[in-house]
């Protein structure tokens, strides 16, 4: 069992108790900053958003089979009243709990069920090298998402693909996207940008990130830029904590150069993780 199925395996027996991103961390042997990050790639979701929707779901299939007292429903999720209980199930369904419970079935709202791990590992994931990075300088168009809503990504892109090779001081011929300023809920930054000489001339509504020198682990991806989300699992969920690197809570880049072509997905990639030395 991987460290991300102890997590998940560990969240499903405890999630109608009180429990934190440290006890699942401490059950997994990993990091809270790895623990969040790994668990987010895995669910697609946050652990504080996997965890209340489990809790909701039990509390929608119990309106469901008609429980008469809707505020012990909501006792029983972890809500102090009535009207917490309905603001937290309305924004997770669409739907009341008196609605749920007058309708007697949830086929029509979106249920958050046990997580399996039917991912499959990618088998030859290749050894990384170790990169000492210098201090960079970066500019770019950035947006803030959350698990949820990081499908956006791609369009970001193209938002920013009519720059590159345009922007004043652009160093080289490579594109990076930095993830950059998480939190415990998986909300992060993601900037589609570029390395520049300094910040005096670029597009007024680019971000802006200085990155110092850091040691990096340096993963590469050679397949179509559509299969990325393998090798990511593979590299949070197996290889590192398999490995005796430590992770810093920093940026992490992927590096688009030359040889990837942004039109066909095609050229291979590279994943830079920050790492202690």
């Amino acid at each position: 069992m991987n460290s991300v199925e102890k997590a998940i395996w560990y969240v499903e027996g405890h999630f109608a108790e009180e429990i934190t991103l440290d006890d699942i961390a401490d059950v997994a042997g990993l990091s809270r900053f790895h623990m969040s990050r790994a668990f987010g790639i895995f669910a697609g979701r946050s652990v504080s958003s996997h965890i209340r929707g489990r809790r909701l779901t039990q509390a929608a299939k119990s309106l469901c089979d008609g429980a008469p007292d809707i505020l012990s429903v909501a006792l029983d999720a972890g809500y102090g009243s009535h009207e917490a209980f309905t603001r937290a199930f309305r924004d997770q369904f669409g739907l009341t709990p008196e609605q749920v419970r007058a309708q007697r079935h949830t086929q029509n709202i979106p249920l958050v069920e046990p997580m399996k791990m039917d991912e499959k590992f990618i088998i030859n994931l290749e050894e990384p090298r170790i990169e000492n990075g210098k201090p960079m300088l970066m500019a770019g168009i950035s947006e803030r998402y959350s698990c949820e809503t990081s499908i956006g990504i791609p369009a970001q892109w193209q938002r920013f693909n009519p720059y590159f090779g345009h922007i004043n001081g652009q160093i080289g011929n490579v594109a990076y996207g930095i993830c950059c300023n998480s939190d415990d809920a998986q909300n992060f930054d993601y900037i589609a940008g570029a390395e520049v000489a300094d910040f005096s001339d670029i597009p007024q509504e680019f971000a802006r990130l200085r990155i110092p020198a850091q040691t990096y682990l340096v993963f590469s991806h050679r397949e179509h830029i559509s299969t990325i989300r393998s090798t990511i699992m593979t590299i949070w969920g197996k290889w590192l904590p398999e490995s005796r690197h430590e992770v810093t809570d920093g940026p992490n880049l992927e590096r688009y150069g030359p040889e990837f072509d942004p039109r066909t997905g095609n050229g291979g990639m590279e994943i830079w993780i920050p790492i202690k030395n």
